[in-house]
């Protein structure tokens, strides 16, 4: 469950950012007095400043200039697994609204209540799936330009040209996608805070619908099915060459052993 403090001190209008920096993030002993929530693990940076950190690798930063960010996500190097070196962002305006309902509206910021930790928290959620999302939507695409070729040529010939290790190459880079975007993150799966503050659940769900969590990871989930068939596919008609090329093999050994054959029995009559 999550842990939830007092309300942070941010300003009425403030930037929160999301990077995906690596496979994974060690937050084991990161704990500290001034935590806010603990699933996930967010604490303040600077004077005005959050931090938000999951496991799954991802850093939200909401009140940060562009240097503190830096400072921050350097200070992070040692417990990043698998970094990227190139890491995707996901930026949204924050604005406090006490006056109004929690609500997005169309183009504009991100508009609360309160900027409770419970409520920041969920917008670090809702970006840090998206920021996911998005690195996955990238990677997934790169496969199917790599394998489309192979489709289109399948299609047209009946055959599959390149090598081997080519193809068995494009199978792996397509098993190791989908086994990335099968990861630890549960994009369908309700955040912690919730189950201790449900009265939000209208505020997540309007941040799901904003950045188009389900529909997103649904799209995914076909693609990757389709990935996971053109895998099997690919690997059954490798599988079929290398038979084919056994039963030749074979075939001309037999052909080679009956003509020696013939040939003996040919030079023996002679004899």
């Amino acid at each position: 469950m999550s842990d939830v403090s007092a309300s942070p001190a941010v300003g009425s209008r403030t930037t929160a950012r999301a990077f995906f920096v690596g496979d994974r993030l060690n937050t084991s002993g990161l704990e500290r007095g001034d935590v806010l929530a603990t699933m996930p693990l967010a604490f303040r940076v600077n004077a005005n400043g959050i931090a938000i950190l999951f496991r799954y690798g991802v850093v939200v930063l909401i009140g940060l200039n562009a240097l503190e960010e830096e400072e921050f996500l350097g200070s992070l190097d040692q417990r990043v697994l698998g970094k990227f070196a190139r890491r995707d962002e996901e930026t949204a305006i924050i604005e406090l609204a006490p006056e109004r309902e929690d609500q997005i509206p169309p183009g504009g910021p991100i508009c609360l209540q309160s900027l409770s930790p419970e409520r920041l928290v969920l917008i670090g959620e809702a970006l840090a799936k998206s920021v996911v999302l998005a690195r996955h939507e990238r990677e997934v695409a790169s496969v199917f330009d790599t394998t489309e070729p192979i489709a289109r040529e399948l299609a047209r010939s009946g055959r599959m040209h390149g090598s081997r290790r080519s193809i068995l190459k494009n199978i792996g880079n397509a098993l190791l996608v989908r086994h990335r975007v099968s990861g630890p993150v549960e994009v369908e799966e309700k955040p912690d805070v919730l189950w201790d503050k449900p009265h939000l659940e209208r505020l997540y769900a309007r941040l799901a619908d904003e950045y188009e969590l389900e529909e997103r990871a649904e799209s995914l989930n076909r693609k990757l099915a389709v990935i996971a068939e053109s895998a099997q596919v690919l690997t059954d008609i490798i599988d079929t060459r290398r038979s084919l090329r056994l039963e030749v093999i074979i075939v001309l050994l037999i052909l080679f052993e009956v003509i020696m054959t013939i040939y003996q029995l040919a030079v023996g009559r002679h004899g």
